[in-house]
């Protein structure tokens, strides 16, 4: 009897069969097999759910009479263009001489979902079935994961979950893209000056994204320029030599100025008011007293460890890069065993990944450019704390920890291209960051009195570089915003002054004016919009539903980024290749407007996020998938009901 062993790609099949000591030349199409092993794959998805045309052809024609369309029982079909690989799987799960079946998909929803579905269309499977879940594609991670492979009953509920997030999907997409593009179609292909009626995609996912890209363009349309002009003033320690510049800021019990007069207390609303002000200080110079001087030190500790979000993030603002590449890029890292699962919302590690640590650091040992640090961080065994710290916690993982490298894939390092090397390095850095110690501060923050007046100025200077001398560039960076502060606020820097003591007199020199204004909000980059979307639970205002959905977002780490790409590929959004600012088109605006008016609570982070928190529900058990259902189909009648008859 054999054991088949059924991965997502090419690619990772072969993994699992050098890890099972197998050759991987030669072979069947489509297929790998020995005296013992039969290794296949699905090439992603092989199966998909029918659209609404296989239940009845007259429902091919878009209708309002035939909506709302929500079948009893749903059916699926092979995708046309892998049938020749479907022919195959399909064999191969059916044959008589199989023992076990090993599910290799990736560890996580879609994965689950990808071979159920086909596992769906094989109706004499004899074989056990097990589930194998592994968190990187090294040999001892894979071998771990056939050992302690579970039956695939044990990941029913996950599965449960995957099947009712596509019909969730499916509903919604269908009936609602049908019914408004029904009812709106021709008014808005007049609107943007075509003839033919508009197609008015639509998702309970997109539409609420669109909905947030749109939003913060108005509010950058609607944003009004103020300016105001800061007063800063000249100092002296001897009345004769400018030691620093403080700048003025404005407290309630002065007696030369209104609040309503500044903006934040840091600058006058008019230019006449702050010269005015001016005045009042001369002649120079002008005694002033020290009446605060604080000297203290600030901690700064390293980042948690990167989970997809942030890394689409880092991506998008170092790289320029879409979230959409970032995720295939650290897909192939993890297919070439250089990092562990991708596809993860956990910042942490796991307990037992935590006392087994020192063998990924060991690891990257091998790679020159890493090497100085694993030497320090093993010599001072700065890893046998970790599970103990923030860096560790059960209770935030779900699926998958967080990425981090494997100290694997030596081999397959030179093979990489620029871009992959780039993420790779970002991945190692993060991770080596959390054995060392944190950055160390001292921070100065000054007050002078003058004439019952306040002036302020403040430095921050790196003492201690800690976790960023694995950031060279950050160090300098931290270098020169600590430069850039005291020239603002001194010639020679707080740090300089030996002579400043509270109570000491100080003198005013002479005023100056700085014209400032206020900045309109920023568009969302792709980076920073996969991260609204994973902490869009935030955004809610009610305070106990937030708190019920906590930790949801809109989509999954696995999702997000195609959201984007979707939405780009329908032209509802732009997206700016050279700084990765994503703005609305005329044509998503205009969608928005439509949803806003018929549909509004698909534009509700709310709304999103509760759909996302109903499946992870699923999942624990809390919730029955006919309670699911249910809600979803009267969701999705009222609203479809609710625009035929508007």
């Amino acid at each position: 009897m054999k054991k088949l062993f059924i991965a997502e790609k090419p690619s990772v099949a072969k993994q699992f069969a050098e890890a099972l000591g197998v050759a991987t030349g030669g072979g069947n199409r489509g297929y790998l097999e020995n005296q013992d092993y039969i290794f296949t794959w699905c090439v992603g998805h092989l199966i998909s759910m029918s659209y609404p045309e296989k239940y009845d052809e007259e429902l091919k024609k878009w209708k309002m009479e035939s909506l709302p369309f929500i079948p009893k029982e749903y059916l699926y079909e092979v995708i046309p263009s892998v049938k020749e690989q479907f022919s195959v799987v399909s064999a191969l799960l059916q044959r008589k001489d199989l023992e076990t079946i090993y599910i290799c998909t990736d560890s996580g929803r879609e994965g689950e979902y990808i071979y159920r579905l086909v596992a769906s269309q094989c109706p004499e499977i004899h074989a056990e079935e097990k589930r194998v879940w592994i968190d990187s594609q090294t040999k001892d991670e894979i071998l771990r994961g056939i050992r302690e492979a579970k039956a695939k009953a044990a990941y029913d509920r996950l599965g449960t979950a995957a099947y009712l997030r596509a019909k969730e999907d499916y509903l919604m997409g269908i009936n609602f893209s049908r019914v408004l593009t029904l009812r709106f179609g021709r008014e808005l292909a007049r609107a943007l000056g075509k003839e033919k009626s508009t197609v008015i995609a639509v998702g309970r996912v997109m539409s609420c994204v669109l909905a947030m890209i749109v939003q913060r363009e108005m509010e950058i349309r609607a944003f009004q320029k103020t300016s105001f002009w800061k007063v800063l003033g000249d100092f002296s320690l001897d009345g004769k030599n400018t030691a620093l510049s403080c700048e003025f800021r404005g407290k309630d019990e002065s007696k030369h100025y209104r609040e309503s007069d500044l903006y934040k207390n840091m600058g006058f609303l008019q230019e006449e008011k702050a010269k005015a002000f001016q005045e009042l200080f001369k002649p120079y110079p002008r005694e002033g007293i020290i009446t605060g001087l604080d000297k203290k030190k600030e901690v700064k500790n390293p980042p948690l460890l990167f989970n997809l979000a942030e890394l689409q993030n880092e991506c998008a603002k170092i790289l320029k890069i879409s979230p959409d590449d970032t995720l295939k890029l650290v897909q192939e890292l993890y297919e070439k065993k250089l990092c562990t699962y991708p596809r993860t919302d956990a910042r942490v590690l796991s307990t037992a990944v935590s006392k087994e640590i020192e063998k990924n650091i060991r690891g990257l040992s091998a790679f020159p450019q890493y090497l100085p640090f694993t030497k320090e961080i093993l010599e001072r065994k700065s890893y046998s704390g970790i599970a103990k710290t923030k860096y560790c916690d059960d209770k935030k993982i779900t699926d998958h920890y967080a990425i981090i490298p494997t100290g694997q894939g030596r081999a397959q390092y030179n093979s990489l291209g620029t871009l992959q090397k780039k993420v790779f390095d970002f991945i190692v850095r993060r991770f080596l960051s959390i054995f060392y110690p944190s950055a160390e501060y001292k921070k100065y923050n000054l007050s002078i009195t003058v004439l019952e007046e306040e002036f302020l100025a403040s430095e921050k200077q790196l003492e201690k570089p800690g976790y960023l001398q694995l950031y060279e560039k950050s160090i300098e960076k931290e270098e020169k915003e600590g430069d850039s502060e005291n020239e603002e606020n001194g010639v020679n820097g707080l740090s300089g002054l030996s002579g400043l003591k509270k109570g000491s007199k100080i003198y005013l020199m002479n005023t100056a004016l700085k014209e400032g204004e206020t900045s309109p909000p920023k568009r969302y980059t792709s980076g920073t919009m996969i991260l609204a979307m994973e902490n869009a639970g935030k955004l809610i205002e009610d305070e106990s539903l937030r708190e019920q959905i906590k930790g949801s977002g809109i989509g999954t780490s696995a999702t997000r980024a195609g959201i984007l790409t979707k939405l780009e590929k329908n032209e509802y959004i732009h997206l700016d290749k050279k700084n990765q600012q994503l703005s609305p088109s005329l044509l998503g605006e205009k969608i928005v407007r439509i949803l806003w008016n018929s549909i509004p609570s698909l534009l509700n982070p709310t709304l999103t996020a509760s759909w996302e928190k109903g499946l992870s529900y699923v999942e624990e058990g809390k919730i029955e998938e006919k309670e699911y259902m249910d809600k979803l189909e009267d969701f999705v009648r009222k609203n479809t009901e609710k625009v035929k008859f508007a």
